[in-house]
């Protein structure tokens, strides 16, 4: 009989976990192959899509919806970095308006400049705007405004605005 690479434990152990090089990796390489196919537009309406659709999902199932804006916001920032997203920074909220500006440092898609990191925070927009979305029912049009990739900085700035 053959034995198994792992076991069971290790197995269970490994579940949910990857390694941040393996999905930067992923990640370029998916965005690579749709540039190649689609080109830059239709790329960036479908990593934008991609990442709504996952901070919904986040939101979702990790964020307590309930929650006032600065707990809320607590959250967040503990959610991100215990998952090794990125460390997050509210920068503005404007109450009255719902207008937002946060930054995400160290973030995970901007370590190394590539060809293809200049699409790879459109997949980050996408997805801050599915979680201001599922907090606050509102829609969001959210772009970034400062990215990390190939600069100095350690962190992208992303605005978001109430669209609907």
């Amino acid at each position: 009989m053959e034995k198994d690479f792992m076991n069971n434990r290790e197995q269970e152990q490994m579940a949910g976990e990857m390694p941040m090089v393996a999905y930067r990796l992923m990640q370029r390489k998916v965005t690579e192959v749709l540039m190649k196919n689609l080109g830059a537009d239709k790329t960036n309406e479908y990593l934008r899509r991609a990442g709504f659709m996952a901070g919904m999902e986040f939101a979702k199932n990790t964020l307590d919806l309930n929650a006032d804006l600065n707990t809320f916001t607590v959250n967040m920032q503990k959610a991100l970095g215990k998952m090794k997203i990125g460390i997050l920074r509210m920068e503005v909220f404007d109450s009255d308006t719902g207008d937002i500006i946060l930054s995400i440092g160290e973030d995970s898609s901007c370590e190394k400049p590539s060809a293809a990191d200049e699409n790879m925070c459109v997949y980050d927009a996408g997805f801050v705007a599915g979680v201001l979305e599922a907090y606050t029912g509102k829609m969001y049009d959210v772009r970034e405004v400062n990215c990390c990739a190939g600069a100095e900085k350690r962190s992208c700035s992303f605005k978001g605005t109430v669209s609907g």
